[in-house]
């Protein structure tokens, strides 16, 4: 069973950075494609960034473009997030994700979070503005 589990939210003011870890256990990670998605209350949970199995290719939200940045390290099972320049609208609850699919960065804006198969309980992120 595969168990990813989330670290580094928190409280941030308006125009800072974090940095998210998701650190992967009882599975293949280099064989997936990894992925952070967000929910903020009422809304649907959205992806904001997804890499492949090597991390050759990413995808990023548009929303975010410019702004984070996704990263894997196989040798450590983890998969990160840094975040800069945070905007009170990006304050939300921040899930890790992992596909079987590796290469889900082609079909990512297509089926979203419908092709992820592991999923972290979260971590909030709060940016005060």
């Amino acid at each position: 069973q595969v168990q990813l589990v989330e670290s580094g939210g928190g409280l941030v003011q308006a125009g800072g950075s974090l940095r998210l870890s998701c650190a992967a256990s009882g599975g293949s990670f280099s064989t997936y494609a990894m992925g952070w998605f967000r929910q903020s209350p009422g809304k649907e949970r959205d992806v904001v960034a997804v890499i492949n199995w090597n991390g050759g290719s990413t995808f990023y939200a548009d929303s975010v473009k410019g702004r984070f940045t996704i990263s894997r390290d196989n040798a450590k099972n983890t998969v990160y997030l840094q975040m800069n320049s945070l905007k009170p609208e990006d304050t939300a609850v921040y899930y890790c994700a992992a596909s079987v699919n590796r290469d889900y960065t082609s079909v990512v804006k297509q089926f979203g979070k419908d092709g992820m198969h592991y999923w972290g309980k979260g971590t909030l992120v709060t940016v005060s503005s």
